[in-house]
């Protein structure tokens, strides 16, 4: 294979945050341009509403529930989860009013990062690794120089092998978060 494990399978990765991070600065700049900062503000409930949609896969893969297709809810919880980040980017802005609401945005930025790691990078990821040795082995190598031959990428492979302990905790942290600033905002709007 000639093309590296970087260019097939990182750099999908790094554009589809890439446009995360595009996606936000491009709409929070027409939320200014346009005079709709205000419109913001609300973006927030349906974006969170998405990504509390999106933990039914969650649920399913751990057998909590029983309906639904796993990889359809895999789908919807990779589009929900990126659409509500996006949402919740958008509400967050580049707004510096207080510190909960921040910890809130960057502990779903970690979440969302380490997802998509697990998502675009691990499963494609062991399938090129593996694909990579089997090539070399049947090219006549021995097995110490197919290891050699594979050694960065493999090493690449077993940094990300450990995403999922970042994961859940990291969304733990997200949903504590949110929930605090979910609670104040109650508090201070009035709403309760």
């Amino acid at each position: 294979m000639t093309s590296s494990l970087w260019r097939q399978y990182i750099l999908p990765f790094t554009v589809l945050l890439g446009l995360l991070a595009a996606g936000t600065l491009a709409g929070d700049y027409l939320l200014h341009r346009l005079n709709l900062v205000w419109i913001g503000r609300y973006l927030g409930i349906p974006g969170t509403l998405l990504i509390i949609g999106s933990l039914v896969y969650s649920l399913r893969k751990r057998k909590f529930i029983t309906a639904g297709n796993p990889k359809t809810l895999l789908t919807l919880h990779e589009i929900g989860t990126w659409l509500g980040s996006l949402m919740v980017l958008l509400h967050a802005g580049v707004h510096f009013n207080a510190i909960l609401p921040w910890l809130a945005t960057v502990a779903m930025g970690v979440n969302v990062i380490s997802g998509m790691v697990g998502k675009l990078l691990l499963a494609r990821s062991r399938s090129y690794v593996q694909a990579q040795r089997e090539q070399y082995q049947l090219g006549g190598l021995s097995r110490p120089e197919v290891e050699r031959a594979v050694f960065w990428n493999a090493v690449t492979l077993d940094a990300m092998a450990k995403w999922r302990k970042v994961h859940i905790p990291i969304f733990i942290v997200f949903a504590v978060l949110s929930l605090g600033h979910i609670i104040s905002i109650f508090l201070f709007w009035g709403w309760v």
